[in-house]
């Protein structure tokens, strides 16, 4: 019985953390470290020599780029102040892998990078847009959701070469 216990526990707790609402700040100052991480990954994918892979990083700079301006206005409109975006640890790592792999290995690595950088990235807006309490950044995220959801879909049908 306590064995069952547990492990319904543990099946229920993520959904509890799942649901429960993110402040406004730190929605801003994840999705800003997302974007962040999706631009400099992406300008040190701009030498590939696959030529999906370098039209992926072109669409990821300018998608991002726009993806942050709209949550800086939103964020603005909300009366939000947030420090400028910084990548967290993990995205520090992954830019480090990537400036020390060449060739197909670097193209397998970033897309197998962006793939989970992206659920990560759907996940928060989605979250936000369903749990947020600010209203202008609750509107966009849900805009930036099927942005996120399209480079997910263009992540499917890539190859590296190498995978």
């Amino acid at each position: 019985m306590l064995k069952s216990l547990t492990a319904l526990a543990l099946v229920a707790t993520p959904a509890i953390v799942m649901a429960a609402p993110m402040s406004d700040s730190a929605y801003v100052m994840k999705a800003g470290a997302s974007d962040l991480f999706e631009i400099q990954s992406a300008q040190l994918m701009m030498d590939s020599q696959n030529p999906q892979i370098h039209d992926f990083a072109t669409t990821m700079v300018q998608d991002h780029t726009q993806s942050t301006a709209d949550v800086k206005a939103a964020a603005a409109e909300a009366q939000i102040m947030v420090a400028p975006p910084k990548l967290m640890p993990k995205q520090v790592r992954d830019i480090a892998a990537l400036q020390k792999a060449s060739g197909p290995a670097r193209d397998a690595l970033y897309i197998k990078q962006q793939k989970m950088a992206h659920q990560e990235a759907l996940a928060l807006h989605q979250g936000y847009a369903s749990n947020g309490k600010s209203a202008p950044l609750k509107a966009v995220a849900a805009k930036i959701v099927p942005v996120i959801q399209h480079h997910i879909e263009m992540l499917g049908t890539m190859s590296s070469g190498a995978m």
